[in-house]
């Protein structure tokens, strides 16, 4: 088998769309697991209603939660039997032609572990409201990252296709709260030596919406979550052979701007409760003095 496609289930609202749309593909060498995160949205009457030798149905016993989802999305990869594995948002939507057009990249780059495609952002409606920026039909890890950190790569989760292998071999995905950047780290992580490949081809539909994590979720845990993402990529140039001098530079700033936005989200949340709380927690949240003074600095050239 060539692809497995795993759905962390337990919102329910665009199930039945994300279910369609992968069933939908024009290849159809794939199977696809669905794990009910204890959903009370009836997923498996959901499912039920799709008659099709493909689909594997699982239950966990108990809620994992939106704090510690990764475990979800390693559950899914754990029954995995195909050569390459998708993660696939329960509310998104694959175009039929998904599978195919990974079939030619992954045929052109055979020695890569990672590949990703071009998104439209959809809504409530499915209506397309945004298309991503097209990025490098190859990158090298360095690169990629520095990509990423600058805001030029856009990405998500279920637009990739990782190498089954290679993810299980990394340990699977990379675990942050609310999976706040997991994506990115285990991207990185699968590049390794070798790099990304991508299609300019917008074949995956990622859906904004109200009830996203992305859009619903602690700020604190998020702070906590792109702790560990710098975490991460500070061991990487501290050990990688390349060195390379734009991506140490970039990491700086995106550093602080991720220090300043946070204490500017605290504040515009809860004014000077929002800042009393960076002050006292500035050591959890690795947040210095330099930091307040660039945001006020900033703040007051604005003006």
């Amino acid at each position: 088998m060539k692809y497995s496609i795993g759905i962390p289930a337990f919102k329910g609202q665009y199930l039945t769309e994300c279910i369609e749309s992968i069933l939908s593909q024009s290849f159809t060498d794939f199977e696809l697991i669905v794990v009910n995160d204890c959903s009370p949205d009836g997923i498996f009457d959901i499912i039920k209603k799709n008659d099709d030798p493909r689909i594997r149905y699982y239950e966990n016993e108990v809620n994992i939660g939106a704090e510690h989802v990764i475990d979800n999305w390693n559950k899914c990869l754990s029954f995995a039997k195909g050569d390459f594995f998708i993660l696939m948002g329960d509310d998104d939507k694959m175009s039929p032609d998904y599978l195919s057009e990974f079939n030619k990249l992954i045929d052109k780059y055979p020695d890569l572990d990672i590949f990703h495609c071009r998104i439209k952002v959809i809504d409530e409606k499915s209506q397309e409201v945004e298309l991503s920026n097209c990025c490098p039909e190859y990158e090298d890890t360095d690169n990629y990252i520095l990509n990423c950190i600058e805001g030029r790569s856009e990405q998500f989760i279920s637009d990739f296709v990782y190498r089954k292998s290679t993810l299980l071999s990394n340990g699977g995905f990379y675990k942050l709260p609310l999976a706040w950047s997991s994506d990115y780290i285990s991207a990185f992580i699968a590049c390794g030596n070798k790099g990304i490949a991508y299609t300019s081809s917008p074949v995956f539909f990622y859906r904004k919406h109200q009830s996203n994590i992305t859009s619903t979720s602690s700020l604190e845990l998020k702070r906590i979550a792109i702790i560990g993402m710098e975490n991460w990529i500070e061991k990487y140039l501290n050990t990688s052979k390349k060195n390379s001098h734009p991506l140490t530079a970039a990491f700086k700033k995106f550093e602080q701007e991720n220090k300043e936005a946070f204490i500017q989200q605290m504040i515009g949340r809860s004014r000077l409760n929002g800042l009393y709380l960076c002050i006292v927690n500035r050591k959890l949240f690795k947040i210095y003095v330099v930091n307040f003074i660039s945001l006020l600095y900033n703040m007051w050239l604005k003006n």
